[in-house]
């Protein structure tokens, strides 16, 4: 089997560390002539936290990135408290990862792609998709190199103004609201203590101001800050001007304005999220504004969803990823859109993440499913005690390309190759895990299959 993915984004780099980790042949091609260097999709939910462990990179993406900063608030240049989007709260074993994780998306990317070499891939710059043709039992796709190029499937990640979505003529529903303008961008600043994030707003309204957090690996912020309907200056001296109308003349000197770009309000969701052997993900599927930072995450998972199913390559299989991914993302969509909205209303209660921009949540079950877990179908974490008294975890067990099936004090023998036998006590040749039975709200004799994905099928 052959998946050539349109797009070297995290949405495509995670799909092919699924299917190359599986040793599916992959080929992962992007228009652009350099990789990108700017932070943009910068938080990273628990659940994407979750994925990347079992991705054998989470180690590196904890080194580089750093947890959620307290923000310094200033309101007409008097300094009026301090805040954070959500405040940490302790890991417990079935949610070993539960804060948000700050890492520009330029350093994750990195991140991926030395995880994809490891299977021997590498990303092909300045290589484009020019057009595409279906077959039965194929793709032929053209590249801009005059390449032609024969895959069992084709999948574009490639964002918002995806060729792939386009040429399979797949609507793009939703708005552009051109009346509400953003600057957007990575800066140094003078002045500002790098181990705090900051909001300056003026006196008349406290909800409209530049924001400036810290991002690791350097000393740089990311900011944030409103423009009129007709400013375009994305300089450094325009961006400079935007902070002293805020934060007042001489708080800080702005310097090395890497990246920047305008930003208008674009939330749209695809019609379909596949067309016989193409399929869409992330940025191409759904664009999400960056309030509660759902759009790089959702577009992680869109990838770890479909990447075990082409592997699998069923139909009844492949079918399921627009089912559940599509659903997810209209859900998703109207988190972000809520919070946007409190942030236009100037309700103070945007600036706080709840549980709900986590994606611990996520359920692909049908509504009149018998449900054993009382939140979404995440197979939850556990510590366990194997037969020799060695302490271990079922994310561990979980963790690689195959399926699970967890057997609770079973009375039974099974064949299956990945049985994970747990009981409440010591017995010979199964875990030990009275934790395990409360979080799976499991009875003696039941049984769990947990999918590729980290989900209870």
């Amino acid at each position: 089997m052959t998946v050539l993915i349109a797009g070297a984004g995290p949405t495509g780099l995670t799909l092919a560390i699924e299917l190359a980790r599986r040793d599916i042949a992959v080929r992962v091609i992007d228009k652009a002539d350099e990789f990108f260097q700017g932070s943009r999709g910068d938080g990273l939910q628990p659940r994407t936290l979750e994925v990347f462990e079992d991705l054998g990179v989470l180690d590196q993406v904890l080194a580089q990135g750093i947890p959620l900063p307290v923000m310094k608030i200033t309101i007409g240049g008097h300094p009026v408290g301090e805040r954070r989007m959500a405040d940490p709260v302790d890991p417990t074993p079935d949610r070993p990862y539960p804060n948000a994780w700050m890492l520009g998306q330029s350093r994750t990317e990195a991140i991926l792609r030395n995880r994809l070499a490891d299977f021997g891939v590498s990303v092909e710059l300045s290589t484009a998709l020019v057009g595409f043709t279906q077959y039965d039992d194929r793709v032929v796709a053209e590249l801009s190199t005059g390449e032609t190029v024969e895959a069992d499937y084709l999948v574009g990640a490639d964002g918002g103004k995806s060729v792939v979505r386009k040429q399979l003529g797949i609507a793009f529903e939703g708005t552009t609201d051109d009346s509400i303008r953003m600057l957007l961008g990575d800066v140094s600043a003078d002045g500002l203590d790098h181990d705090y994030g900051y909001w300056f707003a003026g006196p008349d309204n406290p909800m409209e101001g530049i924001a400036l957090t810290p991002l690791s690996g350097g000393e740089q912020f990311q900011f944030g800050a409103p423009l009129a309907s007709n400013d375009a200056d994305t300089t450094l001296e325009g961006l400079q001007n935007l902070v002293d109308r805020y934060a007042g003349e001489g708080v800080t000197k702005l310097r090395d304005l890497t990246w920047s770009t305008v930003w208008r309000p674009n939330i749209r969701l695809a019609e379909r999220f596949r067309v016989g052997r193409v399929f869409i993900a992330g940025d191409a599927a759904h664009v999400h504004p960056p309030t509660g930072g759902q759009g790089l995450n959702t577009g992680v998972q869109d990838a770890y969803n479909l990447g075990w199913k082409l592997a699998d390559g069923r139909e009844e299989v492949l079918k399921t990823y627009e089912t559940e991914r599509r659903t997810n993302a209209m859900r998703v969509l109207g988190i972000s859109e809520d919070l946007m909205q409190k942030h236009i209303d100037g309700d103070e209660s945007a600036m706080d993440r709840g549980e709900e921009v986590q994606q611990l949540d996520i359920s692909y079950r049908s509504p009149d499913a018998t449900a054993a877990l009382t939140t979404g179908d995440r197979a939850p974490d556990s510590p366990l005690t194997d037969a020799d008294g060695n302490q271990t975890r079922l994310f561990t067990l979980f963790q690689g390309p195959h399926e699970t099936l967890l057997r609770f004090n079973p009375s039974t023998t099974s064949t299956h190759p990945h049985a994970v036998t747990i009981n409440r006590t010591p017995q010979p040749g199964a875990y030990t895990s009275p934790e395990a039975f409360t979080y799976y709200h499991a009875a003696d004799g039941d049984e769990f299959l947990i999918r590729p994905d980290g989900y209870v099928g």
